[in-house]
């Protein structure tokens, strides 16, 4: 990746969640986190990665947020120079709670070792 689009990458990051605090009426929408963007090489899409707190709302709001992408497109073109501002997708973020998931494996795996070590003794 080439370091202009990472720049804009973090440079759309920041500016989509800052719509989403200040622009959209929506208060539910209001409480996503931007997690990550990842604009394509020709810069004509961009997957917005998101997360919330409640998972069983994840569907409706990914559906909620794609409603309003192009409203967030006009706003971000407002924002950004670029010259072509990319179509926007957005997709709830999985990563953090299979991280937690890990985290939670790791731990038992280390119980189940000091349990073992302790019986050997």
């Amino acid at each position: 990746m080439n370091l202009k689009i990472k720049r804009y990458n973090s440079t759309f990051e920041k500016e989509i969640s800052q719509i989403l605090q200040t622009e959209i009426k929506d208060e539910s929408i209001r409480f996503v986190t931007i997690t990550g963007c990842d604009i394509s090489s020709d810069l004509s899409y961009c997957k917005v990665y998101f997360t919330i707190l409640d998972d069983s709302k994840s569907k409706d709001m990914e559906e909620s947020l794609n409603n309003a992408s192009s409203f967030i497109r006009g706003e971000l073109s407002k924002r950004v120079e670029i010259r072509h501002t990319p179509e926007l997708k957005f997709i709830y973020d999985t990563s953090i709670r299979y991280g937690e998931h890990m985290e939670k494996r790791i731990q038992e795996v280390k119980e189940m070792d000091k349990q073992k070590s302790n019986d050997n003794k």
